[in-house]
């Protein structure tokens, strides 16, 4: 058994009862416990607020010639009209695309594995690997829409506030984090232990590597 928290090894026990990581107490289980639950939960939650994110103000800015509330694309929208196109670009890939690629992705593995689908195993635990590895840099976004707040109240051109869409944004990065990590990659192949149906195909080489 491999602890999630700090990756070391211990045999199971012969009975049934609670085990804990040798090294760091933490408890240890064969599975990740009510995983599909988990990650359907986290996934759908995160869709939902990612409407509001894209929707609400994410910026109040007031300046000497009025205050303006900015949306994500209306921002992405200014910044690649005043010239800035390459901090446009960063932008709207870090704050919208990859969130809603996230989410799709989630939403796919889930999916797939609910169905118990025998299609495409390898390909699926590549993308939830990618899917997973993201995860680390899901905070690239908050970062890009701090560093711009802080550049432009230390030039002294206009005061910027949070709006209520950065609650929801925030939300939608969290919830996407604990849903990759509540995903047990394992259940992709769980249905080549089933009886294959006459109708499928036999898994390829490739799947099995």
């Amino acid at each position: 058994m491999s602890c999630h928290v700090c990756g070391q090894l211990a045999r199971p026990p012969a009975g049934h009862g609670l085990v804990r990581c040798p090294r760091c107490r933490a408890p240890l289980h064969m599975r990740k416990p009510a995983s599909l639950a988990a990650t359907w939960a986290l996934v759908i939650a995160a869709a939902i607020l990612y409407v509001p994110a894209n929707l609400l103000p994410m910026m109040r800015t007031a300046s000497l010639l009025g205050s303006q509330d900015d949306t994500i694309l209306s921002g992405v929208i200014f910044l690649w009209q005043s010239g800035s196109w390459p901090l446009a670009a960063v932008v709207f890939f870090a704050s919208v695309m990859v969130p809603l690629l996230k989410i799709i992705a989630l939403f796919y593995l889930a999916a797939s594995v609910q169905r118990r689908s025998r299609k495409n195993m390898l390909q699926r635990t590549r993308l939830y690997r990618m899917v997973e590895f993201v995860g680390r840099w899901s905070m690239l976004d908050i970062y890009v829409i701090t560093l711009l707040v802080a550049l432009v109240q230390f030039h002294g051109l206009a005061t910027i506030q949070a709006g209520p869409a950065a609650v929801a944004f925030g939300a939608v990065v969290v919830l996407t984090m604990f849903a990759a990590m509540c995903f047990d990659p394992r259940l992709i192949w769980d249905p080549l232990a089933d009886p294959a149906p006459a109708s499928d195909p036999a898994p390829s080489a490739a799947d099995h590597a």
